[in-house]
């Protein structure tokens, strides 16, 4: 039997949006780069230049929308973003219409919905609409990069763990090829 170690070099398994698993996995400086993608979506222009400012200061390299319809736009294209910060309400398509439009797509997109909704009830309905997270405005622009930050490690964990499933199962077709060509 064909053991596979699992001591991943964590470098190999990055995808070309997200930053490398080391600069994202401990402390940043101050000055790191990290230029993930990200799409805001936001229809209100003061919260729109506050947040897309916020994010470039962190080096995240931002697309900003007006509307649900650009970010879902954005999001469909190619070489979409990876990370996703809606607002609720939205005219043409609305924060939620947008998270379980992504999800139906089957995108591998972390979203955080930012939103001046505090209800418990509505935290719900976000999460189960497909966000990842939810943030209510007014927000303390540290929990929000700390959130960021968070949400970068989850993909990351994804990424690597969709690489090693394809690495047991390349093993396994190979065990199962290695079984064909025992003799009886």
């Amino acid at each position: 039997m064909k053991w596979i170690p699992f001591n991943p070099d964590w470098q190999q398994f990055a995808e070309p949006a997200l930053p490398s698993p080391k600069s994202t996995l401990r402390e940043k400086q101050p000055d790191s780069p990290e230029k993930c993608k990200v799409v805001i979506a936001e229809d209100d222009a003061v919260s729109r230049e506050l947040v897309s400012s916020l994010l470039r200061s962190w080096n995240f390299d931002v697309l900003v929308t007006r509307d649900g319809s650009e970010a879902l736009e954005a999001l469909r294209a190619q070489r979409a973003p990876t990370l996703a910060v809606l607002d609720w309400m939205m005219p043409a398509l609305d924060g939620l219409e947008v998270c379980r439009r992504v999800r139906a797509m089957d995108k591998l997109v972390y979203i955080l919905l930012l939103t001046a909704r505090t209800a418990k009830e509505q935290l719900v309905e976000g999460l189960q609409a497909g966000a990842d997270d939810y943030l209510t405005k007014p927000f303390n622009k540290e929990e929000l990069h700390a959130r960021l930050k968070a949400g970068l490690r989850v993909l990351m964990l994804q990424a690597a763990l969709a690489k090693r499933v394809e690495q047991l199962e390349a093993a396994l077709e190979e065990n199962r090829s290695l079984k064909l060509q025992l003799p009886l």
